[in-house]
């Protein structure tokens, strides 16, 4: 429920502006907006926690205009309109993505097994390389 929420948050907080793209096309690229820059506030998002939003303001400090919106731009398509799904589904994968706490790594040590291994594939290239060079009798 709370994702419906928020895919419909983002939806309606989303800002649309259109250019022209760019690269080969021929008469399409020249005539046609295709191109689409999809801008969402963070803080007017409904479905997240204060905390959420504190994380994902953080996790997206460098993607975010002055505004504090998160900014995409897509020219994949040629449609406009494909474009668009396209920017909304990224922002809404970014944000549902990096609104989530990390995992706390557990540091674990190598076990016997897969030390004994790396000693001898480090063996096995040693006598590869040691088969390698040339000795001749005069030396």
């Amino acid at each position: 429920m709370v994702i419906e929420l928020l895919h419909q948050s983002i939806a309606d907080n989303t800002r649309f502006t259109f250019a022209r793209s760019g690269g080969p096309g021929g008469q399409n690229v020249n005539k046609v907006n295709t191109k689409v820059f999809a801008s969402c506030t963070i803080s007017f998002l409904q479905g997240l926690s204060a905390s959420e939003k504190y994380i994902l303001l953080i996790r997206l400090a460098p993607r975010l205009d002055i505004d504090g919106a998160l900014v995409i731009s897509v020219e994949e398509e040629r449609s406009q309109f494909r474009n668009r799904e396209i920017a909304l589904a990224r922002i809404e994968t970014l944000i549902i993505r990096l609104s989530q706490p990390e995992k706390k790594r557990i540091p674990t040590h190598p076990k016997k097994s897969s030390k004994l291994k790396r000693l001898q594939t480090k063996k096995r290239h040693s006598t590869i390389k040691q088969l390698r060079t040339f000795k001749s009798d005069d030396q």
